[in-house]
């Protein structure tokens, strides 16, 4: 008899799962009118996921450096509003959070993004190119 046995799957994938879980319930909550419930499943999901993507202590390392406190107050801040129950001001709170905790990776995406065809000529259009370029001329590299 032929017996199916699958591959190991390593704690990277089921990070990336996590994590790719956590953004669609996080989206999917933003579209349904901030739906505390949804929006608390992906808070929860995308944090266990960047655990598990980068390991249990380089995540505290990561949110507890000294220059990042702030961004981690605001970031975890807002996922504790959520979790309260006030869904709007927690998100508010928890995007701020989240930008100045990873505005060190954006100059990365957008030099990324630029080289992607399709989405490369719409970053280089006259409008948004301007934007861009401010979004991807971080100095504060993480």
């Amino acid at each position: 008899m032929f017996c199916y046995m699958p591959k190991s799957v390593s704690f990277s994938e089921i990070g990336m799962g996590l994590t790719g879980f956590g953004v669609f319930f996080l989206f999917f909550g933003m579209i349904l009118f901030f739906d505390k419930a949804l929006l608390a499943i992906g808070n929860v999901l995308f944090v266990a996921g960047l655990s598990f993507v980068i390991g249990l202590e380089r995540t505290f390392r990561f949110f507890f450096q000294k220059h990042k406190m702030k961004a981690t107050g605001f970031f975890l801040g807002g996922v504790l509003i959520v979790l309260i129950g006030w869904p709007l001001i927690g998100m508010i709170l928890e995007i701020y959070g989240f930008f100045l905790l990873f505005r060190g990776f954006f100059p990365v995406v957008v030099g990324f993004i630029r080289r992607v065809p399709v989405l490369g000529y719409l970053l280089n259009l006259p409008g948004i190119s301007s934007l861009v370029d401010k979004v991807g001329e971080s100095n504060n590299m993480v």
